[in-house]
Formats: C-alpha cells, sequence, structure tokens
C-alpha cells in the first residue's frame, strides 16, 4: 500500500508536520491535566472551576482531531500515544491529590499561558509553509486564550 502523499514538499512539510506534532503533544496532554484538575479540585469555587475544566478538555478533545488528521493529510504520521506525549509533554503537571479552587484557577492560567505561547511559535512557523494548518492553529488558539482569561478572572 503506497503512503499518503503530501501537497507540501520539503522544508515545508517537515516544519509544518512539527509544528503539528507539537500542537498535538499539548492538546492531548492538555485534556489529561484538565480532567486531572477536574476530579481533584475542591474549594469555594469548586462548581464553576470544575465546569470550566470541562470545557477546556472538550475544546482540546475537538481540536485534537482536528490538528491530527490534518498531519495525516500532509503525508506525517500523528503519533498520539501515551508514551509519545509522556516523553514529550511541555506542559506542567498538576500536583497529586485535592488541590484548592483557586490553585486550580492558577495552574490552569499558568498552563495555559505556556499552550499559547507555543501555538504563536506555530502560528509564525507556518506563515509562510502552510496557511490551511496555520488556519487551524490560529483557532486553536484563540480557544485557548479565551479560556485562559476565563482562569485568570477566576484566580
Amino acid at each position: 500500500m503506497a503512503p499518503i502523499t503530501s501537497p507540501l514538499s520539503g522544508e515545508a512539510k517537515t516544519t509544518t508536520a512539527k509544528c503539528l506534532q507539537g500542537a498535538l503533544m499539548d492538546l492531548i496532554d492538555l485534556s489529561l491535566v484538565g480532567k486531572q484538575l477536574h476530579w481533584n479540585v475542591i474549594g469555594p469555587n469548586f462548581r464553576s472551576v470544575h465546569l470550566q475544566l470541562d470545557e477546556v478538555v472538550s475544546l482540546a478533545r475537538a481540536h485534537t482531531d482536528i490538528v491530527a488528521e490534518r498531519l495525516v493529510a500532509l503525508g506525517a504520521n500523528a503519533d498520539g500515544r501515551a508514551a509519545t506525549v509522556s516523553k514529550s509533554t511541555k506542559l506542567t503537571q498538576p500536583e497529586s491529590g485535592w488541590i484548592e479552587s483557586g490553585k486550580v484557577a492558577a495552574t490552569m492560567t499558568d498552563i495555559l499561558d505556556g499552550v499559547s505561547k507555543r501555538m504563536r511559535e506555530r502560528i509564525d512557523l507556518t506563515d509562510e509553509t502552510d496557511q490551511a494548518t496555520q488556519d487551524i492553529i490560529i483557532a486553536v488558539t484563540q480557544e485557548i486564550e479565551k479560556q485562559r482569561w476565563m482562569f485568570q478572572a477566576m484566580s
């Protein structure tokens, strides 16, 4: 069976695939970290933080599939295996056990800030290599930054 070919070639394909794979790692781990915090949040703002974490998980999961399928459409393999995520994640991992709602909001603000910065770097890198991919990353960044704002307002 022939592999999937790409409309991109050379450095454009390599750079774009790296950006998409990095975005995939951020989104997969964001969904995992979001659920970890969702299950263990306690405190006076429990309900609002708990529900806001579900929004983050939903957006991460929705964009994960879009990013992975774009990667494959460009003729590269999407690698979302747990071992790959564990080895390459850039997200700060939350502490174990119960975490007070204010601390969860501050932690998620920091995590989303890091994801946003990496997504913005990917926007810049894909400006000349593949603007269709850039549009996907821009859409992810808009939602990440909206969530960052909401968590920052809670902390």
